[in-house]
């Protein structure tokens, strides 16, 4: 990966973002002042969203939902982690003609925050029993390295804060317009190839910044990403702010600094400033980048809020001269890109740590697990040896520090749970999003649908043995939560017209999208294919058809992506 490539990132094909008009104010801080321009500012400058907690214990938890404002119900619970969860039974076609209130359900999702997506022993065996307990047994695994459960009782919650906190987790800045969860290597501290680890660098982020009430209203929310494995395993370019392992020919390991990346419906990926990080002032320049977020990002529109519209207004020159002479008090040093190397970024499989161990890395289907498997995962993870897995951002789960001797009996108790350390390339390489089941802005289902298609494609296809992967990423809604711009094949759901002009739930077609990794040199966006529409009945059947035709038109060594953006659009559809 180059230094000129990944400077500009964001011009690559099907990057949308434009910054706000001028000759208004936009609500930035820093130039507009502190006057609330929208519905969300308003009731973030009331009352800070950490406040909340206090009346869910006191109040919400003990007189039940109906309890419940709209500010809090709809803003300032999710500063804890809670979203109220789609009510049963209504369809997509009423997502967007209904109101929040109308759409929810009285219970609710909530996400653990898992920085890293570290967990040890003890920690697993209590969020897979509060699962079991009360979520009836849910636990996805989503593609931010943590755990969603459904089904949560508001009458639950001080219960569950109360043993995810015994064993050090919190639900802490979970959502909201806050720090999100921080992106981890999952292999940190053990791979063999590993350039630096990040392990310190997170945790100083999560003990010095996670909760502060300076950092709880920001414009939009902000994602964060560190790793130091060669894989470039955090999706660093579609992340706010990442910090990724390099070495500096003079000063040794450290951190190359990336800002600005995030998908949605504007996406646009992350570009370089071009600095070296010292792993010292790795958790200083993180909260210089988001204090710049909090101090100049743009309020009035929560459509066009995200880092990523000031970075396109202020470029990576003036965003590094900002950070440096307003926030830290010193200038960076140039340092070198990231380049990826060292394997899948997913880890799935058994692999050879640095001391010797192993780390097996297995494959649910699409993230989908349970309180019920993960109490039988803490199990075989206790019986091979280990007291630690760790959660990936592709939806998979990693075991570490196995036993050389117990690894066959690990993988095979594994594969008794549903999960597995030699998935087919789809079940491998698919991930969806929670999708209509649970999600208010979803169109259509997601995890079943996508569940059903790996079933189908890896039994169809297998006789075409691909030495490359295809990724396959099925989102419910235009918000890309499941990163369709960056599959090789993106679904994203909508309503369409069926040929009788009835409405129709569908997918929408991205190709040849892409993160950078051993087989990538560079992130790109995928192609949009105007006019087609697939429905879930149909989803197998196309992308078995647009697999067999790469793997027919393809040169040699070609990857998906390259096929995808040179094709004519009849190899397409």
């Amino acid at each position: 990966m180059s230094t000129e490539t990944t400077t500009h990132s964001a011009a690559l094909p099907g990057a949308k973002v434009r910054p706000p008009r001028e000759g208004r104010s936009n609500g930035q801080w820093l130039v507009d002042g502190h006057e609330p321009l929208n519905p969300n500012e308003v009731f973030k400058a009331a009352d800070n969203g950490l406040n909340v907690r206090e009346r869910i214990e006191t109040t919400y938890a003990r007189e039940g939902f109906a309890s419940i404002p709209h500010d809090d119900l709809h803003g300032r619970m999710r500063w804890w982690g809670l979203y109220t969860q789609r009510k049963q039974g209504i369809d997509g076609g009423r997502t967007g003609t209904m109101s929040a209130d109308e759409l929810s359900d009285e219970y609710f999702m909530l996400r653990v925050r898992m920085d890293g997506g570290a967990l040890t022993l003890d920690q697993l065996r209590v969020v897979a029993q509060i699962s079991v307990e009360f979520a009836r047994d849910t636990a996805d695994i989503s593609d931010r390295q943590n755990i969603q459960y459904h089904w949560i009782r508001i009458e639950d919650v001080p219960e569950i804060w109360r043993r995810l906190e015994s064993v050090g987790l919190q639900t802490t800045t979970a959502c909201g317009d806050t720090p999100r969860v921080i992106l981890g290597s999952p292999v940190a501290g053990i791979a063999a190839d590993e350039i630096i680890d990040p392990t310190p660098a997170i945790a100083e982020i999560v003990e010095r910044f996670i909760g502060d009430p300076e950092l709880t209203n920001l414009p939009r929310k902000f994602k964060s990403a560190i790793t130091g494995h060669p894989s470039l395993d955090v999706v660093h370019e579609i992340n706010d702010v990442s910090l990724v392992g390099v070495v500096h020919p003079e000063s040794g390991p450290g951190y190359d600094l990336w800002v600005g990346g995030g998908l949605s419906t504007a996406p646009r990926l992350a570009e370089r400033l071009g600095v070296w990080v010292a792993p010292e002032r790795a958790a200083d320049a993180w909260h210089g980048v988001v204090r710049i977020f909090r101090d100049y990002g743009y309020r009035r529109l929560r459509n066009k809020a995200r880092l990523k519209f000031l970075l396109a207004e202020w470029g990576p020159a003036k965003f590094r001269q900002v950070l440096e002479d307003e926030y830290l008090g010193y200038k960076l040093p140039d340092g070198p890109a990231a380049v990826a190397s060292g394997g899948h970024a997913d880890h799935v499989g058994v692999h050879e740590q640095k001391d010797g161990r192993r780390y097996v890395g297995l494959a649910p289907v699409v993230g989908r697990v349970s309180g019920t498997t993960l109490l039988g995962l803490a199990d075989a993870v206790e019986a091979a040896g280990s007291g630690r897995i760790a959660l990936t951002p592709h939806q998979k789960l990693v075991v570490l520090d196995v036993d050389p001797d117990r690894v066959d009996a690990l993988l095979e108790t594994a594969e008794g749970l549903g999960l597995t350390a030699t998935p087919g390339p789809f079940r491998r390489n698919t991930m969806a999003c929670t999708g209509i089941e649970y999600c208010k802005l979803a169109f259509v289902d997601t995890k079943d649908t996508a569940t059903a298609a790996v079933k189908v494609l890896d039994n169809k296809l297998a006789d075409l043995g691909l030495d490359v992967p295809i990724t396959l990423n099925v989102n419910g809604c235009p918000n890309s939560c499941a990163r369709i711009q960056t599959a090789d094949i993106g679904l994203k759901g909508q309503i369409a017209k069926s040929p009788d002009g009835d409405d129709e739930f569908a997918f929408q077609v991205h190709l040849g999208g892409g993160l950078a990794s051993a087989d990538r040199e560079d992130a790109g966006l995928g192609r949009t294919l105007r006019g087609l529409k697939i429905t879930a009945d149909e989803m197998p059947e196309y992308v078995e058809r647009v697999t067999r035709r790469f793997a027919a038109e393809r040169t040699e060594g070609e990857s998906f992506a390259t096929w995808a953006h040179r094709a004519d659009e009849e190899s397409l559809r």
